[in-house]
């Protein structure tokens, strides 16, 4: 598929669901494809980085379920910051740890889990989260973490094959498998496409994280995750992330500085900032 074939697919008011985390291994490209789309009211789930910023600067966001929404070096996303202080969105705030059990039972097909995150703190209470009773001698009482149930999910991988086998590399998957699983629809775009992995390597099946049944449509962004990171094939923008923060200042116009973090297409967005070359010379981060 296009990102304009995906995106003609989603409609206004769908749940979203965005894998990475943070400024790591965002599906970035789709993301500014939906900037540059119709949609709106949407609900948008997610380990929240300058995806979730870009898509509340432009209002594209009615609800927002999420665990933090953060860049790391530049703590708290600052469109983020400025949506959330307006009062302009739902939302539903979780840890991190509430966020992956929702999306656990939402591949279940459960109408929730039990767990003891969140006990004796505000989450639970703020979002209008209920208690279960173990049913066994112990008869704990837990939180009942409802299903994060998503029309679509959308992950950016290193590598995929047409039929939709996605190979994941990196010292962390985070949690994109149980996206796609959680999702009556996942959509991937990648690095590197080819026809039949198993063709070209048939020694990488383990990194085969979720099955190509959860798979709905692939397509190909080399560099797709900027100015987020794709570990190991190159680091995140910082500089990029800079600017992105500073253009949030008072007076904040997302419209007067649209184009230049969207793009009127993916190949000029990519223009503009040196090329895929430069994408891919971006160093790795140490911490």
């Amino acid at each position: 598929m296009s990102a304009k074939d995906i995106v003609a697919s989603l409609s206004d008011g769908m749940t979203i669901g965005i894998g990475g985390w943070g400024p790591r291994r965002k599906p970035m490209a789709l993301v500014r494809e939906i900037l540059r789309s119709d949609l709106k009211d949407l609900t948008i789930v997610a380990y929240g980085g300058a995806d979730v910023g870009m898509l509340c600067a432009a209002g594209k966001v009615k609800k927002l379920v999420f665990a933090f929404v953060s860049l790391d070096a530049i703590p708290l996303e600052p469109w983020f910051r400025k949506a959330r202080e307006s009062g302009s969105l739902e939302i539903l705030e979780l840890d991190e740890g509430m966020f992956q059990w929702g999306l656990k039972a939402a591949a279940f097909g459960l109408p929730f889990l039990p767990c003891r995150v969140g006990l004796g703190t505000d989450l639970a209470e703020l979002g209008g989260l209920k208690t279960v009773q173990s049913p066994y001698e112990d008869g704990e009482t837990l939180i009942a973490m409802p299903a994060l149930k998503l029309d679509v999910a959308l992950i950016h991988a290193n590598r995929s094959d047409y039929r939709g086998n996605v190979h994941l590399f990196g010292a962390d998957v985070y949690y994109d498998e149980w996206f796609a699983k959680a999702a009556d629809k996942a959509y991937v775009s990648c690095e590197e496409l080819v026809d039949k992995m198993e063709d070209h390597y048939p020694d990488d099946a383990r990194l085969n994280v979720f099955e190509r049944c959860f798979v709905t449509g692939v397509v190909h962004m080399p560099g797709g995750a900027h100015p987020s990171s794709m570990p190991p094939a190159y680091g995140w923008d910082m500089k990029a992330f800079k600017a992105y923060a500073a253009a949030a200042k008072d007076p904040g116009d997302w419209s007067a500085v649209a184009d230049k973090f969207v793009g009127a297409d993916e190949d000029a967005y990519l223009n503009s900032i040196g090329g895929k070359e430069a994408v891919a010379a971006l160093p790795l981060p140490i911490f």
